[in-house]
């Protein structure tokens, strides 16, 4: 008795009395769980096997054709002089000037998406669902869409290094808008919101705070995009890229080929020679490729912050 009024004691609840109780799982469970991990094992030896394969093949068959002059030759119908000069000369063109333009346009647009945007007017909703939807258009309609653009149409570039390099900053742009919002969401709220406290602008805390703690998601997905830019050929073949080309571009406007399209073009020749020039160009693209993803992944590791 207690205060005049009569208790009993607490009756204690068994665990599979409990609301979150799960059974415990089953020896049938178990192995299913087993055989999946078992499956997922498979396809990812599978696969690095298929990829072993297919790098060994390249790099047995095209070592060999690379050397000091078929890096510094140009295209030529002769296997014994050809080279890819201006193939690695355009390559670096486009990939400069597409990068000057999707970077900065690309964190732009996440920006205002992310921080400015109403998500309650029609218009800004319209653009979120398209940029999704564009981020999976195949790269030959990005080409078309080029080729009657820049090429031809209303600005009428002509088939020069800007075209192309637009076409390509077109084709990866969704990739970076979505990458660079991950990258600003992954930043604490609260870094933002003590900045506003502290009496900064909402334009400031994004500059100050925001997009510094974010620079190594963007600076990744940017630099990532630009590699699969670079590794393109059907856009480049829609906007007219040459597939010989003599000379190294000089400028904007010039007249240009890259690297997949070189390698393509060799390929398409039925002499046997020229498909080892194309597999020695193929080992050259991929270089400059892991050089360009080297560089993300110092980027991530130099700027990365643990919240």
């Amino acid at each position: 008795m207690s205060g005049g009024f009569p208790t009993s004691p607490p009756t204690e609840r068994l665990p599979e009395q409990s609301d979150h109780w799960v059974p415990p799982a089953s020896k049938a469970e178990r192995r299913k769980e087993r055989g999946f991990i078992a499956l997922l094992l498979f396809c990812l030896f599978a696969g690095l096997a298929v990829l072993a394969v297919l790098l060994v093949d390249i790099f047995v068959a095209g070592a060999g054709a690379i050397n000091l002059n078929f890096l510094t030759s140009f295209a030529s119908y002769n296997p014994d002089k050809a080279g890819i000069e201006a193939a690695i000369t355009g390559t670096l063109w486009l990939l400069v000037t597409c990068a000057a333009f999707v970077i900065p346009t690309g964190i732009a647009a996440a920006i205002y998406l992310e921080e400015y945007a109403d998500r309650q007017r029609w218009y800004n909703r319209l653009i979120e669902v398209n940029i999704q939807n564009l981020a999976a258009v195949p790269s030959i309609v990005y080409g078309i869409f080029g080729l009657a653009l820049l090429v031809r149409g209303p600005f009428a570039l002509g088939r020069v290094v800007l075209a192309g390099a637009l076409t390509l900053g077109l084709l990866v742009l969704p990739v970076v808008v979505i990458t660079t919002r991950e990258a600003i969401r992954a930043v604490p709220p609260s870094i933002k919101e003590g900045a506003l406290a502290l009496g900064a602008t909402k334009w400031q805390a994004i500059w100050k705070q925001v997009l510094p703690a974010a620079v190594p998601g963007i600076a990744t997905g940017s630099i990532l995009s630009l590699s699969r830019a670079i590794g393109e050929t059907a856009p480049l073949i829609m906007v007219g890229a040459a597939t010989y080309v003599a000379f190294n571009p000089t400028g904007l406007t010039s007249g240009f080929t890259a690297l997949p399209l070189q390698i393509f073009n060799w390929l398409s020749n039925p002499q046997e020679e020229f498909k080892v020039l194309a597999a020695g160009a193929i080992i050259v693209l991929m270089v400059i490729l892991l050089a360009v993803n080297s560089v993300a992944i110092y980027i991530r590791n130099r700027f990365e912050r643990k919240w």
